[in-house]
């Protein structure tokens, strides 16, 4: 056993126990991360706007607060991007976090020193936490790679800026950064294509153990890596690869074609990063959902899913949360941000410990007959389609198709198979099989006859990577939407070709 996974064991034997600990205590410290942010923000412009000094409980809050999206809040990042202190927080910000909006462009999320070691101690939290699980801690004698955007930073206004896991690469703690790879130079590469070949070339004879980022990514990366050597599996060119970290996407719709990739089930340690904070993090291999970040600088906000559009949603704090249900998740953070809905949805399976699963984004969904289908459940329904069919995907979205040429309408899923199905048609019946039983909705529309099975249909390899690289969106953090309520992305991504 080397030093570093001696020392990881100690550690882990101790951070473990009070991880669980705050998780019993979520409810009181979740209150006192209230009173800190009402506290630490009533002297900002935002503060006294909204009259945070008269502020005494939730309920008061919630009065004094509505709630906020990018958009109401660009006034307020532009006086930051200017110079102009206790803005929204108290100071300035050490950075922006960049971004991509759907309605604003490029937003540039205020990120502060508390937050930053917020992140890493999550981040380690995550690992720890896997460590007291299953005893390895084997990796951390080894290299380990995070594909992630460049660490170079640049201006907006006066606030240096740049991507989240740019953001974080400069602050990783100093015992991990012996054996982090890419290098610098290679990491500050813009093309992605031809970072991934870089970062494959330089790694190839290394001892990589542990391999974290967005599961599409890194399959490019592993790709190239089986091009590069010949070699037919990961595992040939890495023995000692144990684990893979990963966020921002459900990791189950890519983890057969990951592991026929690996040639072995592989662990994976999941977290839940956003620009405005870590929200959660994996802590049981065999358990369903993440826990929540209870003591991170947060103050959680839950809105019922179906009701995040109406004129006055109910918010609730994480002490009248309810099993099962999906909840569009509103912030309030060291940053400033208050009443903040960053567009995800989630749902709470456990509430002993406090974990969720995320379901969705809040404006990523198919309700073009009014039957409202959420990412949750396509991705079920893919997975049972694959399951059935020895099938496996690389990439997939989702959008109505209203005005067919001929027939009903229907949900149109435009899929990127790895391994296609020998019938496209039993893929088709299986997934809309599934999504009938998932979906009330969605199987009276099509027991009514309103909507006709859904329609597969294949797309050329490489299609999505294609379209990425189109936008300007190929790697990093960039990821294709599963649902859309429109054919925008649909028709773009039909224009490189069916199968």
């Amino acid at each position: 056993m080397g030093y570093k996974s001696f020392i990881a064991k100690l550690a882990a034997n101790v951070i473990t126990p009070a991880i669980y600990q705050e998780q019993k205590n979520a409810i009181a410290i979740q209150q006192n991360i209230f009173q800190y942010l009402i506290k630490n923000t009533a002297q900002t412009d935002f503060g006294k706007q909204n009259n945070f000094s008269s502020i005494k409980t939730y309920e008061d809050f919630k009065d004094a607060v509505k709630v906020y999206d990018y958009e109401d809040l660009k006034d307020y990042i532009a006086l930051i991007a200017d110079g102009k202190e206790n803005v929204l927080w108290k100071g300035k910000p050490l950075y922006f976090c960049k971004s991509s909006g759907t309605t604003s462009g490029t937003k540039y999320i205020p990120v502060t020193d508390l937050q930053i070691k917020e992140m890493i101690r999550a981040a380690r939290n995550s690992l720890m936490l896997y460590v007291a699980e299953t005893g390895n801690a084997d990796f951390f004698n080894h290299k380990m790679i995070f594909l992630q955007g460049s660490p170079e930073l640049e201006l907006h206004g006066k606030i240096p800026t740049g991507r989240l896991s740019g953001i974080v690469y400069n602050h990783v703690p100093i015992y991990a950064t012996a054996n982090r790879m890419p290098s610098f130079k290679t990491n500050c590469i813009d093309d992605w294509e031809e970072k991934v070949d870089t970062i494959a070339r330089e790694t190839l004879n290394e001892r990589m153990s542990l391999i974290s980022g967005i599961p599409p990514w890194v399959v490019m990366y592993f790709e190239k890596l089986k091009e590069l050597s010949g070699k037919q599996f990961i595992k040939d060119i890495f023995p000692d690869f144990k684990v893979f970290a990963y966020g921002g996407v459900n990791y189950e719709p890519y983890r057969k074609q990951m592991e026929e990739l690996i040639g072995f089930k592989i662990d994976s340690v999941e977290t839940y990063p956003a620009s405005e904070g870590f929200i959660g993090y994996q802590d049981k291999q065999n358990e369903t959902g993440l826990l929540l970040n209870v003591n991170g600088g947060i103050f959680y906000e839950f809105i019922k899913a179906d009701e995040v559009f109406a004129d006055n949603p109910k918010r609730i704090s994480l002490a009248e949360v309810e099993l099962n249900v999906n909840y569009a998740l509103i912030l309030n953070t060291t940053a400033g941000l208050f009443g903040y809905s960053i567009g995800d949805t989630v749902k709470f399976v456990s509430k002993n410990p406090y974990r969720i699963l995320v379901t969705g984004r809040v404006k990523h969904f198919i309700s073009a007959f009014g039957e409202h289908v959420i990412g949750e459940e396509v991705e079920l329904a893919l997975l049972n389609a694959m399951r059935e069919t020895n099938s496996s995907v690389a990439e997939f979205t989702v959008a109505p198709q209203v005005n067919p040429e001929v027939g009903l309408p229907y949900h149109e899923w435009l899929v990127e198979f790895s391994k296609a199905p020998e019938s496209l048609n039993r893929f088709a019946t299986v997934a809309d099989r599934i999504l009938q039983e998932k979906n009330s909705y969605y199987k009276d529309l099509r027991s009514g006859n309103i909507l006709q099975q859904l329609i597969i249909s294949p797309l050329k390899p490489n299609s999505f990577v294609e379209y990425m690289k189109c936008k300007g969106k190929l790697g990093g953090q960039n990821k294709v939407p599963r649902l859309t309520n429109d054919r925008k992305v649909a028709d773009e991504l039909m224009a490189f070709g069916l199968v």
